[in-house]
């Protein structure tokens, strides 16, 4: 079985608007092409004609059993109907998850600013995906996106779980640090490389992920995601199968892990 923790359905080649039914279809034509049984559709921080909104995102999903929702939220730009919108989201059980883009956008995880939406993660018992290290665009700024960040939200948020998404890259290894450190830190694997890997950032990106698990120990904090348009699907599970790791332990990063973490019935997926 495969879950894919993060893939988003908005346009990156801007030249043309493509519909968001479009965008769905491929996703999940991308999916059955190489057996990925769930994908989490991660929507933006900002909304426009390239990007919907999580809005749109819920309602177009409905009926795909096999996608569920992670909102992207606003630092700069979220009010009090935003809130109350991803409330009733959290009742109803429609989103599985809420993300936010520091680097993106110039805040740091542990702004006071954002504590009433971490209430609500924890009240939900949702977690929090979070943007670290490089960012797509090169009008990001860094400082904002460095893993080590996390460490201070994940102190004093005890309750709050968290995942460390593309596992703080190039700072992969201060992202070891946080998940050992920290029993609510997670970190996904998402978004390492435009498009397929090379053989030689293969070889490295391998190193870097073997020493993470012998660092961190047991890979209960890993999660498998692609970054999906971003990244290829393909490509990214001809990674995972290069990893020197016991079945079992592949197992846990491919889906058992995500499955636990944002409460995904696996068993209308079990083959």
């Amino acid at each position: 079985m495969i879950i894919d923790v993060h893939t988003h359905i908005n346009n990156y080649h801007e030249d043309r608007v493509v519909s968001l039914e479009e965008c769905l279809n491929k996703l999940t034509d991308t999916m059955v092409e190489n057996n990925v049984d769930y994908s989490l559709v991660l929507s933006s921080y900002k909304v426009n004609e390239h990007r919907p909104s999580t809005k749109q995102v819920v309602e177009a999903i409905s009926g795909r059993d096999n996608l569920g929702v992670v909102a992207g939220i606003s630092y700069l730009n979220y009010n009090h109907r935003d809130l109350k919108e991803i409330s009733e989201y959290l009742e109803s059980g429609l989103i599985k998850g809420l993300k936010f883009y520091p680097g993106y956008e110039p805040f740091y995880p542990n702004d006071i600013r954002l504590k009433v939406v971490y209430d609500m993660a924890v009240e939900y018992d949702v977690p929090v995906m979070f943007h670290s290290g490089d960012t797509y665009a090169p009008t990001g700024k860094v400082k904002f996106s460095h893993p080590l960040h996390i460490d201070d939200l994940a102190v004093d948020y005890p309750d709050l779980k968290i995942v460390i998404c593309h596992v703080g890259n190039p700072w992969i290894k201060d992202c070891m640090e946080v998940v050992y450190k920290n029993k609510n830190v997670h970190a996904d694997i998402s978004g390492l490389v435009l498009g397929d890997f090379s053989d030689k950032f293969e070889r490295y990106m391998k190193t870097e992920i073997e020493e993470m698990i012998t660092y961190a120990g047991d890979p209960k904090y890993l999660l498998y995601g692609t970054d999906w348009p971003i990244s290829n699907m393909k490509s990214y599970l001809k990674f995972m199968d290069q990893l020197e790791l016991p079945d079992e332990k592949k197992e846990l990063i491919l889906w058992k892990n995500a499955a636990e973490l944002f409460k995904i019935d696996v068993s209308k997926f079990k083959k």
